[in-house]
């Protein structure tokens, strides 16, 4: 059952998984506000989950204001987009989302885009910008924006 399925049959609101790879994202060139990122895919529906993925160098500043901004953080001393793929697959397949955002400039995530679209699951990508946005990435998903 695709999401518009799902919000005809009147199941409750949209549960969104937002995955954001930090690494990609959060770069001085782009600029981006969490706050922004969140409120993209707040307008899609209710966030069940809301993750900031980051390397094990990430500032105790930049966790602090992920968190206040209402993320959950995840760390790893491994490769940031193997631990969050895993993750938002995962989310897929249990189940414990209607729509799979993931905010990154990275096409190392079209499988997991393609593996939840192939579930049912609704997929939109979140570019930082112009310049951070793959097109491979955007075309995998259901929807998609660029931020400015």
């Amino acid at each position: 059952m695709g999401l518009l399925d799902r919000l005809g049959a009147g199941d409750g609101p949209v549960r969104v998984g937002l995955f954001v790879d930090g690494p990609n994202v959060l770069r001085s060139e782009f600029d981006v506000d969490l706050a922004d990122v969140r409120a993209v895919a707040d307008e899609r529906g209710r966030l069940a989950i809301t993750r900031l993925y980051l390397d094990e160098n990430a500032t105790s500043g930049l966790i602090q204001a992920a968190e206040a901004n209402g993320f959950e953080v995840v760390t790893t001393s491994g490769d940031v987009d193997v631990k969050l793929a895993v993750d938002a697959t995962a989310a897929a397949a249990e189940d414990e989302i209607d729509l799979l955002a993931i905010a990154s400039r990275d096409t190392d995530f079209k499988p997991v885009v393609e593996a939840a679209a192939r579930r049912g699951i609704e997929t939109f990508a979140i570019a930082p910008g112009e310049y951070g946005r793959s097109d491979a990435l955007r075309t995998a998903a259901h929807d998609a924006v660029t931020l400015d």
